[in-house]
């Protein structure tokens, strides 16, 4: 019995001695982190500004490029429309910031639900994703770095309104890849595919030609 006691201890001992080391593993890179005082190499700000600008022009090429018949279209009845994903993400503009204390348009305070269904005019639906854009560039423009690392308690104990930025980024991307799919399920490919397509044609091209040349000296 004495024996079956201390082998238990043994074993123990070992688990308890393999779980020390481990914690200690995981606790080092976080303890490193909290001694590094050099400045993050991540500018929020600036970075989601240009992610937003660059996910903001591909929603718009794409709306543009859309014919008005396809803008009800729908890849089920249970799915949003082009036109209603068009206008979710401009209301996810201002209801997402809303989150962080920005202060929206008086119209789509008012019922931001029927937002997304308040049109399908291919041409004011344009207009609202620019209005929105600008809207959106100009409340993150507006925020200092102390605003970002402002504490939002409403959204969880730890949540900052640099979290709502990242919401609204990470929720941009998602819509479009959303209508990307939407396109090519329609035949069209996305403006910005094409765009890149074209680019990857030329550079192509140029390098053939100076290997062509550079053969000829």
């Amino acid at each position: 019995m004495k024996k079956i006691s201390l082998a238990v201890l043994a074993l123990a001992f070992v688990a308890s001695l393999a779980a020390t080391q481990a914690f200690a593993q995981m606790s080092a890179p976080a303890a490193a982190a909290s001694a590094d005082k050099t400045p993050p190499s991540y500018d929020m700000k600036a970075q989601s500004l240009l992610d937003l600008d660059t996910q903001n022009k591909k929603v718009i090429s794409l709306a543009e490029a859309l014919p008005q018949d396809k803008f009800t279209w729908r890849p089920s009845p249970d799915a949003r429309s082009f036109a209603e994903v068009f206008l979710h993400i401009s209301g996810e503009r201002y209801g997402i910031l809303a989150l962080g204390g920005a202060r929206v348009p008086v119209a789509f305070a008012k019922d931001p639900e029927a937002y997304e269904k308040s049109t399908t005019d291919k041409t004011q639906i344009i207009a609202e994703l620019k209005k929105s854009g600008d809207f959106m560039v100009a409340t993150i423009t507006a925020m200092s770095n102390a605003d970002f690392a402002r504490a939002l308690p409403s959204l969880g104990p730890d949540a900052n309104a640099g979290d709502v930025v990242y919401i609204l980024v990470a929720d941009c991307h998602e819509h479009v890849g959303q209508l990307a799919a939407y396109a090519r399920e329609n035949g069209i490919v996305p403006p910005w595919t094409v765009a890149a397509q074209k680019a990857a044609k030329e550079a192509a091209e140029k390098k053939a030609a100076e290997e062509k040349q550079a053969k000829k000296q």
